[in-house]
């Protein structure tokens, strides 16, 4: 229960539908608070980590990727998927900039943690401002991953935010998180 009886939701029955690499699918019957019934689809992930990694002179890298639901290049703040080897959302963070590119941060920042779309999944993101970054040779991609990396001023990250040139909401929300943080 959330406290506010008049909004609550209680699981009737359900379960898991699909079980992939990822994510999960499970669909419940529910109990609304005025005693209709109703069906909930719920994708089920184990969180995420994004990362606004910000050079000394002010620039933040970005990643351009194709990703594949959009048919399309995003331009993306570096994120990951929190693994279980590394359920702490922090160590995801610093190893998804390692990896993504190429970059580990000296000064680490919690900046905010949300839902992505809580309409249909529990994934939360967890989303952490990077300073103080040096060049590793860490950076290697996951085998499917096919990454160009960008230096763009925050405050044009924030511009391109604000005029709907970013079309990521962990990367929106990142960009103007840091840029309110730092401003």
């Amino acid at each position: 229960m959330s406290g506010d009886e008049a909004l609550d939701e209680v699981r009737l029955d359900g379960g898991r539908v699909y079980d992939g690499r990822v994510v999960h699918l499970d669909v419940d019957r529910v109990r609304l608070a005025d005693g209709t019934e109703a069906v909930r689809e719920v994708v089920r992930h184990p969180g995420a980590a994004v990362i606004v990694p910000v050079l000394d002179d002010g620039r933040v890298l970005l990643v351009r990727q194709f990703r594949y639901p959009t048919g399309g290049v995003l331009l993306e703040l570096p994120a990951g998927t929190v693994a279980a080897a590394d359920a702490d959302p922090l160590e995801c963070a610093r190893r998804e900039l390692a990896e993504e590119t190429g970059h580990r941060a000296a000064e680490w920042r919690h900046l905010a943690t949300f839902f992505s779309a809580p309409g249909f999944t529990d994934e939360r993101v967890h989303c952490y401002l990077a300073r103080r970054l040096e060049t590793t040779s860490e950076g290697r991609l996951d085998e499917d991953e096919r990454i160009d990396v960008v230096a763009v001023p925050l405050a044009e990250a924030e511009a391109m935010a604000r005029r709907g040139e970013l079309h990521d909401a962990k990367t929106i929300a990142g960009v103007l998180l840091a840029a309110g943080a730092l401003g």
